[in-house]
């Protein structure tokens, strides 16, 4: 990698550091979070589903804020937007604090994720799947820190403190972004050589659905998982630590396809691998949770953490204009936001209904093997998208 892009890359690093720590600080603590504020299990899950369904909506308007903010200011008003929600968690520790402060973070969120990638097409065009990998990995890395932090610092300080703790290192990437920014990357408005035809793409309908069911396994996972261990015992720090644990598993996984990722001009061989991990890990998570934990973790992180950058790279690889592959991403990302943000409250209606998770592990496994037959359909150079031009 040249030695001129390493800023760039350490500020994507800072950004996704600070895109999941309001989603994965929950979940150690959410059995305490019950207790103490009252909501049902269903209310529970909307502090995961909320913010996603903001991000999905945010990325659908990506040309749109692209035009009217700007990258530069854009970037720095949601990672600013993520610094005010998680100071809103210790200031009004309430259940429509939580939610208000889910609906403010997720909105930052999608602030960040809708102009980012144009960011990167245009920082980076000839490296620029590698440079999302590394981003989509700081994006899990982050959450791996919170899980790992969060229970350990509600200990001694309570869990509102511990959750607004996350506003410090949202600051800093604000401070970050505002110093190592390029000025070239702050202009709103710009000449672009035509626009897709969204609705009239059959393949960005597929890559849409493709990365809505495969994140589907990160939020159902990211929820879910440490209240499953908690209700067999677990306490909330060991369950944290899982959860963090699986989530290193997923940056490492991430980081080592993202870097062979040039072995592969055919993205379907290293997508049947990862989804054949996926697909294991979630038997092992039915059928043998305690025995085979270590196997869960390394199987799932494998599995939801390779699968998350190349869901993203497979759509990147489409186009080669900044403009348009931002525009695919955006409307890639929308809708799958929006399918993923289900997810989550799947899980929590199963829980109220069934007063267990194991429906929802089953439920994901199915999706496994619809994500197989789609991953099969996604042959290179097989997609074609219509376009219109003038910008």
């Amino acid at each position: 990698m040249k030695t001129e892009r390493i800023p760039t890359v350490l500020i994507l690093i800072l950004l996704g550091l600070n895109l999941r720590p309001i989603l994965s600080a929950v979940g150690p603590l959410l059995d305490d979070i019950q207790r103490q504020t009252g909501i049902s299990h269903v209310t529970a899950s909307l502090l995961t589903t909320l913010p996603i369904m903001v991000m999905g909506l945010g990325a659908l308007a990506g040309r749109q804020l692209r035009r009217g903010l700007g990258e530069g200011n854009g970037i720095l008003l949601g990672i600013l937007l993520i610094a005010f929600g998680c100071l809103l968690r210790w200031l009004l520790p309430n259940a429509a604090g939580l939610l208000a402060s889910a609906l403010l973070a997720g909105a930052g969120i999608a602030l960040i994720q809708a102009l980012l990638p144009t960011f990167i097409k245009r920082s980076a065009p000839n490296d620029s799947g590698r440079l999302m990998g590394f981003y989509s990995c700081a994006i899990m890395g982050g959450a791996a820190f919170a899980a790992a932090l969060t229970p350990s610092l509600a200990k001694p300080v309570g869990w509102p403190a511990a959750l607004g703790f996350w506003a410090i290192p949202a600051v800093l990437a604000a401070m970050a972004w505002l110093y190592c920014r390029a000025p070239q990357h702050d202009s709103a408005a710009r000449q672009e050589g035509g626009r897709i035809l969204m609705r009239r793409s059959p393949r960005a309908w597929l890559l849409m659905l493709f990365f809505g069911l495969a994140t589907c396994a990160y939020t159902l996972v990211l929820t879910w998982l440490p209240p499953y261990y908690t209700a067999m015992g677990w306490s909330p720090v060991d369950s944290g630590m899982l959860l963090a644990g699986l989530t290193l598993c997923e940056v490492a996984a991430g980081l080592l396809f993202s870097t062979l990722l040039p072995r592969w001009a055919d993205r379907r061989t290293p997508l049947f691998i990862v989804l054949g991990c996926l697909l294991a890990g979630l038997l092992c998570l039915i059928f043998a949770p305690q025995a085979l934990v270590i196997a869960i973790c390394i199987l799932l992180g494998v599995g939801i953490g390779a699968l998350f950058p190349l869901s993203l790279i497979v759509a990147l690889d489409h186009l080669q204009d900044p403009e348009q592959a931002g525009d695919l991403l955006a409307f890639v990302q929308g809708g799958g936001y929006l399918i993923a943000a289900l997810a989550p409250l799947m899980g929590g209606l199963l829980r109220e209904y069934f007063d267990d998770l194991v429906p929802s592990w089953i439920a994901m496994a199915i999706f496994s093997l619809v994500l197989m037959l789609i991953a099969s359909r996604l042959a290179p150079g097989s997609g074609r998208f219509h376009l219109r031009p003038g910008a």
